[in-house]
């Protein structure tokens, strides 16, 4: 049975010292699936101009943030690549039509190592960083989750970490204050999972102009286009299951979603 593309919260980083409902959230869902032949995770923070596969045989903890306590500093993700893996998912990307770049020195960024660290803490499964193009917008986005799709059927776990609101001026502006978050940090995802529910592509890949404080919430759309790569790879008539939602720090949805494929042969 093929593994189901997830999308997963990263947070701000103190989601690291601070996992709290999403992380155990994540921690209970990972011990659940079956041991996946690799892993490919797609982060925000790895952003390139074609499709880079990073093929490294130890991956880095990246600490791509400042700022911030330094217990979080010293914490560290032994994750592995794995050689075999890499060159069959650049293969895939390949022959979909999709130009595509390797890169063997890349670690894990926090939009990786993160959630990563949660779901499989003793960095059992091999990893396979993958980099987003933000500018192909959703659609580059869920074309390149299409072309990941082969890869599901093969054992690959396909991870798109993010979160489902993302506005870095109002977590300041609203972390200052104290305040209450934003009416768009709960209508946005709510709208998000109606849609997703009703299989609505044409809407998803339009939400900037068709959802409710779509704008506000991700004033540039890179940490929710993870999200599009793993519905793409699930394929058509995917079932979305949101299996945590919630907020931190006022304004950062932590919303994780399974997208389970349809099965063979099903209408």
């Amino acid at each position: 049975m093929p593994l189901a593309p997830l999308f997963v919260p990263h947070g701000a980083p103190t989601f690291a010292l601070r996992p709290g409902a999403a992380g155990a959230a994540l921690s209970r869902f990972a011990a659940g699936l079956p041991t996946p032949r690799a892993i490919v995770i797609v982060s925000p923070h790895w952003n390139t101009d074609v499709p880079t596969v990073g093929t490294a045989d130890r991956l880095e903890t990246i600490h791509d943030f400042s700022g911030f306590p330094e217990e979080l500093y010293r914490l560290r993700y032994p994750a592995s690549g794995c050689r075999e893996a890499a060159d069959e998912v650049v293969a895939t990307l390949a022959a979909s039509g999709l130009a595509v770049r390797e890169d063997g020195r890349r670690g894990l960024d926090h939009g990786a190592w993160i959630p990563l660290r949660l779901m499989f803490p003793d960095a059992e499964v091999p990893v396979i960083p993958l980099s987003l193009q933000s500018r192909k917008g959703p659609q580059g986005a869920w074309l390149l989750g299409r072309a990941l799709a082969p890869l599901v059927e093969r054992g690959f776990l396909i991870i798109g970490s993010g979160n489902v609101t993302h506005n870095l001026r109002d977590f300041q502006r609203v972390h200052l204050a104290g305040g209450q978050p934003p009416d768009y940090v709960r209508e946005f995802p709510e709208w998000l999972a109606g849609r997703l529910a009703a299989r609505d592509l044409p809407a998803l890949l339009d939400y900037r102009r068709q959802s409710p404080g779509g704008i506000q919430a991700h004033p540039s759309d890179e940490h929710l286009l993870p999200l599009f790569v793993a519905l793409g790879a699930a394929g058509d008539g995917a079932t979305a299951q949101r299996f945590h939602a919630g907020i931190d720090d006022y304004v950062i949805a932590m919303d994780a979603y399974s997208f389970t494929p349809r099965p063979e042969g099903q209408a």
